[in-house]
């Protein structure tokens, strides 16, 4: 998936300006999709040049002319045409990983911080995340069509959060286990 995908998506539901967007992006879509409001601005001078988005300039009082950007016709049709297409697999990239792979050589303890660490934030994050729930889709059933699918992805980051915190908790008490060497600390 490209920056332009989510922007897209972004401003299928309504009018937006670059800093509403960047806002966005800190928020909802942020949380699958991360963008700095630089490469947002950027991006979006880039699909109003392809015709995908177009920018309406509205003048304030005081400060420089705002402009709303909507999704074209044509940034549907590709939007659709994008949806259609079966998505890649996205591989992993974790520095966390990559320290547990090597985490043999640093005491168990040190690990286990880290992992503690780690844990801390994917708790707050699902805690976001079952907030979102309670605010926004307390009744499944009475649900539109989009908050439906926008639901859809939270359901997939509440999945996510727990087994992370699963496979975390697990491997905190392999720590636990894995016998300390010479000049090591235990947990």
């Amino acid at each position: 998936m490209a920056l332009s995908h989510a922007i897209l998506s972004a401003l299928t539901d309504r009018s937006c300006s670059g800093y509403d967007l960047a806002k966005q992006f800190d928020g909802s879509v942020g949380f699958f999709w991360h963008a700095s409001h630089q490469q947002i601005y950027r991006e979006l001078t880039k699909l109003e040049d392809q015709g995908l988005v177009t920018a309406e300039a509205i003048a304030q009082a005081g400060k420089p002319d705002k402009k709303l950007y909507r999704l074209t016709a044509a940034g549907q049709t590709y939007l659709k045409e994008w949806i259609a297409q079966p998505a890649k697999c996205t591989p992993t990239k974790d520095d966390l990983l990559v320290k547990l792979f090597v985490g043999y050589l640093v005491p168990p303890a040190t690990m286990a911080a880290t992992l503690e660490h780690e844990r801390a934030q994917h708790q707050a994050t699902l805690e976001a995340y079952r907030d979102i729930e309670r605010t926004y889709f307390a009744n499944p059933e009475a649900m539109s069509l989009t908050a439906q699918f926008q639901y859809i992805t939270l359901r997939n980051g509440i999945y996510y959060e727990t087994s992370w915190l699963a496979w975390c908790d697990e491997t905190l008490v392999t720590l636990g286990n894995v016998p300390v060497e010479e000049g090591g600390a235990s947990i």
